[in-house]
């Protein structure tokens, strides 16, 4: 079984019961400050979880790009990722538990699909407290397709429930598949982390939604959103020892061996290098290939893709590869993937000029660094929060590479003296950051809403200005400003910015009425929509317009008038590369 192949098939399966394929969404969430990267599938889809129609319909199926950093540390052991792919099946309102997991048992056991064995098969369900009962139902309807009582276990909320800090939420399922190793001991079980039993897909009934005060409530409809990543479940079936072996990552494997001039068997220090090295160029490539053109940068998501693309030149160079082997690397996972996800190909001279700019200048910083911190190390035989921040400050050397080189030497650094020296110095990225995750879209919706309009009046402003040759290459909004991004060879003159300003709060002032139709692309395009990512649209759409002025292909939220959105100001401007300009504006 190859990725592709799964894939394809999931899909098919699932067209057969009634599902509307979807496309992946961005790995950025739009318009939700409350997380860096998407993290799962149900990120993009909270609109129609708590009740907005979705144009596709009530039964739907994908394959979301997910970036998920809080495991970062772990990548090198046999299964943890930044990068993964979830297959995901959606219910808005339509079937529930029962149906949901006939579904799953059918499309895991049958022949036809992946056909595997079901008495190696175990599941948990959510075993209740005092917020939430026990989930018999799940529970009876395992029986019903076949799992005994044995293989059926109750686990508490931290382990059958999921959901996000706010929004929809509820207790899962859990489907595991016995690898056939050895127990660790008389009380393993699903759950454990020995590698004996592989979960492979997780079936989340959501029917509550979590308040910001941490309150539950009933949502007004029951939803299914279910979760099969792609690389652990090729893995399994192929009876691999880690994810690193499927077809995905062996190429790429293959080609940083070769590079580094080392042969099986690896040593375990080579063999966690290579494993960093290849899901991190993975995981740097989805996010410069996204039509949202994120460079790497000192703040938030930019900063979390440069201490990815640091982490790889760092590896690199324990592995002693001695020439620039990035934008290798990404023309392989550009190929692998690109028919899958054809923005890789789309947004290639972005990816390829980004991580050669990165790799040159980091790997001169890296050579300093590395020779202050040997002469340090050797000196006093420890590393001080004070060196750490010298080694920041002076030589560019990032306080994660310090950590993990200090690590390496069995010796661990002072952080708070660290912080005590940064707090004299205190930048702009931690001060982004910090405002990044403390924002939180329940506490600013009407104000993100009033931007996210500010923004389709900011695009055909553009065009009136400067031509339609002006398309979307990517936005990203938070309670505090928009960021919008779009194709034009040069800066804006002040005179140019001026109007096109003016004409924004001129279209704020005639007070537009904003609405909305559902129609196919092909109608949406003779209508005039815009919409750029054409790959992104299949069956219905949702079409915003504002007045007669602008309409573009949209999924929300928007204002009922553009009078609700206030005075828009543009703050800045920026050349952000390829023909791109970046403008950021806001709106009081």
């Amino acid at each position: 079984m190859e990725s592709n192949e799964l894939r394809r098939i999931f899909f098919q399966f699932f067209k057969e019961k009634d599902h509307a394929i979807i496309p992946s969404a961005s790995v950025m969430p739009e318009n939700d400050p409350t997380v860096l990267f998407t993290t799962a599938g149900m990120h993009p889809l909270q609109p129609y979880l708590k009740g907005e129609p979705h144009p596709e319909g009530k039964r739907l199926v994908n394959c979301q790009k997910c970036i998920r950093t809080g495991d970062i540390n772990e990548v090198g052991d046999p299964s943890h990722l930044t990068f993964f792919e979830m297959l995901g099946n959606w219910s808005l309102g339509d079937y529930f538990k029962n149906e949901a997991i006939t579904m799953s048992w059918e499309f895991l056991t049958d022949p036809r699909w992946l056909g595997l064995d079901p008495e190696k098969i175990s599941v948990t369900v959510f075993a209740g407290d005092e917020e939430v009962p026990r989930d018999e139902e799940s529970a009876n309807a395992w029986r019903e397709v076949g799992v005994p009582d044995e293989r059926i276990y109750y686990l508490p909320r931290e382990d059958n429930w999921w959901g996000l800090e706010t929004g929809p939420c509820g207790p899962d399922t859990e489907i595991f598949y016995d690898t056939g190793r050895k127990p660790c001991s008389k009380t393993c079980k699903p759950g454990c982390h020995c590698g004996k039993f592989f979960e492979i897909w997780n079936d989340v009934f959501m029917s509550y939604n979590k308040k910001a005060d941490g309150t539950y409530e009933k949502l007004k409809q029951h939803n299914v959103d279910t979760g099969m990543g792609i690389e652990r479940t090729v893995a399994v079936l192929n009876g691999m020892q880690s994810v690193f072996e499927i077809d995905s990552y062996a190429l790429l494997v293959k080609r940083v061996m070769k590079l580094a001039r080392i042969k099986e068997p690896l040593n375990p220090e080579q063999e966690r290098a290579v494993r960093i090295i290849v899901d991190h160029i993975r995981a740097a490539t989805f996010i410069l290939g996204d039509d949202k053109h994120l460079p790497p940068s000192n703040l938030g998501q930019g900063y979390v893709l440069r201490r990815l693309i640091r982490r790889i030149i760092r590896q690199g160079n324990l592995l002693k590869i001695k020439q620039q082997f990035l934008p290798e690397l990404a023309q392989r996972v550009i190929y692998f993937h690109k028919d899958a996800y054809p923005e890789l190909e789309r947004n290639k001279d972005f990816i390829m000029n980004n991580l050669t700019q990165e790799e040159q200048k980091f790997s001169k910083a890296l050579r300093r660094g590395l020779r202050k911190f040997n002469q340090i190390f050797k000196e006093k035989k420890i590393i001080t929060g004070e060196d750490a921040f010298l080694l920041f400050t002076s030589f560019g050397f990032p306080l994660e590479i310090t950590t993990e080189l200090a690590a390496e030497q069995g010796i661990s650094i002072d952080m708070e003296v660290f912080r005590q020296e940064f707090e004299h110095h205190r930048d702009l990225s931690r001060k982004a950051t910090a405002g990044t995750f403390q924002s939180g879209l329940a506490d600013h919706s009407a104000r993100t809403t009033r931007l996210h309009t500010a923004t389709h009046l900011l695009q055909q402003a553009l065009r009136e200005v400067l031509g339609d040759h002006i398309e979307q290459k990517g936005s990203n909004i938070t309670p505090e400003r928009t960021r919008f991004d779009f194709s034009h060879p040069k800066n804006l003159s002040t005179k140019e910015l001026k109007k096109v300003e003016d004409i924004v709060n001129q279209k704020i002032k005639e007070a537009l009425p904003v609405s909305k139709e559902i129609m196919s692309p092909q109608e949406a395009k003779e209508q005039g929509a815009l919409g750029f990512f054409e790959d992104r649209y299949k069956g219905k759409v949702s079409v915003y317009s504002v007045g007669s002025f602008s309409k573009e292909i949209c999924t929300g939220p928007h204002v009922k008038n553009t009078r609700e959105v206030g005075q828009f100001k543009i703050q800045k401007q920026k050349n952000i590369g390829a023909g791109v300009i970046r403008i950021r504006a806001t709106v009081d």
